[in-house]
């Protein structure tokens, strides 16, 4: 594994192989410098927090030289091209690149381009993949009900048709073999390109909540909608939004995720996102270690 571009078609013993190795990091275990001497860039075309900061922090406790890039700040303003930028920086001996872009498929053409050695992971392109947060989701997941993913009733609420997380997401749960996985959101918020094959499709949060294990919910993606998807938020919370009266459909012990930023009273309210059943800051914590797990894989 060269690159780590999509969880769509990784094998299943690849993917608890990463876990069961980021599980290790999580509890603290062998925090050793395996990539000490080793240059790693953040080469981020789009905003980030949670993705960037783990990746940096993931980076650090492996021991390597971390460079943080700033497209606002770099010679990408001045007309330079995402190949040129990593093509300068491969020249001044980096050879981890996580690379964020607006673009569908732009980290896989960049991947092709590079030099032999060099290792590119995804951290969200386009719509396409985040495949980092879809296994620290598996990883949380994991933790919290156990390795029997067949037994399950995942329910994936809110805008699919824009989310990376989601696409990931459903690939890692196929692979793993979740027993059912459900999908709620407006029409226009959901794809129509086979994303959603094998899913169990509705539009009534109401009862596609009854007895599920696990609700992972999605934020609203405006900055890549078309005017019109939503009418207006309120309605959107009115319809979608998850509420703790809401969240007692579910079974009594299910969990809550969300993979942030949240947008608060739109599709969760604070008594969910902050309440005894929501994992969204255990995945936060998660994430440091499966990008430590990645990035060792890749570079170590």
């Amino acid at each position: 594994m060269p690159h780590l571009l999509t969880l769509d078609g990784m094998p299943r013993e690849r993917i608890l192989a990463l876990l069961d190795r980021a599980q290790l990091f999580a509890e603290g275990h062998d925090l050793r410098g395996s990539l000490a001497g080793t240059a790693v860039c953040t080469l981020f075309f789009e905003p980030s927090t949670r993705t960037r900061m783990s990746f940096h922090l993931a980076a650090q406790r492996l021991g390597a030289d971390v460079l943080n890039f700033d497209a606002s700040t770099s010679s990408t303003r001045k007309g330079e091209t995402a190949l040129d930028t990593l093509r300068n920086l491969e020249a001044m001996g980096v050879r981890g690149f996580v690379v964020r872009h607006s673009e569908d498929g732009a980290v896989a053409a960049l991947a092709r381009r590079v030099r032999p050695g060099t290792a590119l992971i995804n951290a969200g392109d386009g719509r396409s993949a985040h495949p980092t947060q879809g296994l620290l989701d598996m990883l949380t997941l994991r933790q919290a009900k156990g390795d029997a993913f067949e037994r399950l009733t995942v329910l994936i609420v809110g805008d699919v048709r824009h989310s990376r997380v989601a696409r990931s997401d459903l690939h890692a749960l196929r692979t793993l073999g979740a027993g059912e996985i459900r999908v709620c959101g407006p029409q226009a918020l959901l794809p129509d390109d086979g994303t959603l094959a094998g899913c169990a499709v509705s539009h009534d949060l109401d009862a596609a909540l009854d007895g599920v294990d696990v609700v992972m919910m999605l934020r609203l993606q405006r900055e890549r909608m078309e005017e019109g998807l939503v009418s207006s938020l309120e309605d959107y919370h009115r319809t979608y939004g998850l509420t703790a009266q809401r969240l007692r459909r579910a079974k009594p012990d299910a969990v809550v995720m969300h993979p942030g930023p949240i947008n608060r009273g739109v599709e969760i309210t604070d008594e969910v996102a902050d309440g005894p059943q929501s994992l969204i800051l255990r995945q936060v914590h998660n994430g440091v270690a499966v990008r430590m797990a990645v990035l060792e894989s890749l570079l170590g």
